[in-house]
């Protein structure tokens, strides 16, 4: 008689965190010791954008320091509840460029794909904390219009998985659509935008570095960070395997009024993101989406912080300073007439 074991299956180490994400603002502020009396405002305005916060990105967190950089990208706050001129729902005008769910199309030669709705984190001056995800949510057997429309425009040579949080999804997901998209002909690179690298590293597992480079598409990561403290020896590691597997790395990043807004701030990220093998590509402006005014650092400002960087760091450290206008053909870079 033939004895057979089973196996038991066991999911990614990365699920498994991401499965115990910091969802409750109480939880939040008992864990890294905040003032209580600012907890009712942090439950509203989680009932606005809800509130994501991975165990491995609060460790960072400096606890009972409400002004700490990393927890003001994550905290909930009672501004997010103000109306502000000028703020919408979509500042990038992105529902005029979504002709299929999954697929937005703003610039030409490329395109983004919405892989997955969710993120590990809540960055509570997202821009798409307002888009309609449930409308761009294809699954496989609607995935194809999106695939077709890529195929029949011999312009694009670049599809951008975006979300959410692409990397959210898990990597059969991911595998079975990059087939797909590398069996366009004209399409010759594969670019993610992604921020779990930084706030939940163990999701660059060998699964993910396999289906990101086993094709003949250029692969290129970009990171989102914004502080020098986000990316501790983990994140390294993390982006250390990309690095090793041949993909390239970028990085872009959000000025941030209370998280980024000095020189000082950003010259240590620029300097710790080459350490680890990752160029400062871009530097934005925010975004005017509704919820996140109190984040807004003007564009004279801006400058002065850019002009800053230019004067004391190596011309391939300094990011491009940028914004995003809805219905431009590109970002458009912020100059001195900004400031007038």
């Amino acid at each position: 008689m033939i004895h057979r074991t089973a196996t038991t299956w066991q999911a990614p180490r990365w699920q498994s965190e991401l499965a115990d994400i910091i969802r409750s603002p109480r939880e939040l502020f008992e864990l890294l010791e905040l003032d209580p009396t600012s907890l009712p405002v942090a439950l509203r305005a989680s009932d606005d954008f809800a509130l994501r916060v991975p165990r491995a990105y609060a460790a960072r967190i400096r606890k009972g320091d409400p002004e700490d950089p990393l927890l003001r990208q994550v905290l909930p706050v009672g501004e997010e509840l103000e109306t502000a001129p000028g703020y919408s729902q979509d500042p990038l005008g992105e529902a005029e460029a979504n002709p299929h769910p999954g697929l937005i199309h703003k610039y030409h030669g490329r395109v983004l794909l919405i892989v997955s709705g969710g993120c590990a984190i809540n960055c509570r001056y997202c821009f798409r904390r307002h888009f309609p995800y449930a409308e761009n949510n294809p699954g496989r057997a609607r995935w194809q219009t999106a695939l077709d429309y890529i195929a029949a425009d011999p312009s694009i040579t670049e599809v951008i998985y975006s979300g959410g949080d692409p990397l959210n999804a898990p990597d059969r997901q991911l595998k079975w659509l990059t087939e797909r998209v590398t069996a366009i002909e004209h399409v010759r690179r594969l670019r993610v935008h992604t921020r779990l690298p930084v706030v939940l590293p163990n999701r660059i597992d060998e699964q993910c570095v396999e289906w990101l480079t086993d094709h003949a598409l250029t692969s290129t990561v970009v990171i989102h960070s914004n502080h020098a403290r986000e990316l501790d020896a983990e994140v390294g590691a993390a982006l250390a395997r990309l690095r090793e597997a041949g993909v390239t790395l970028l990085n872009q990043a959000v000025l941030l009024r209370g998280v980024n807004d000095n020189a000082t701030a950003l010259s240590e990220l620029s300097e710790r993101l080459f350490e680890l093998g990752v160029l400062p590509y871009y530097l934005h402006l925010l975004d005017p989406v509704a919820g996140a005014h109190h984040f807004d650092v003007p564009a004279a400002e801006a400058l002065a912080l850019h002009r800053r960087l230019r004067e004391t760091l190596p011309g391939y450290l300094v990011p491009k300073l940028v914004r995003e206008i809805a219905g431009e053909p590109c970002k458009t870079p912020v100059n001195e007439t900004d400031a007038r």
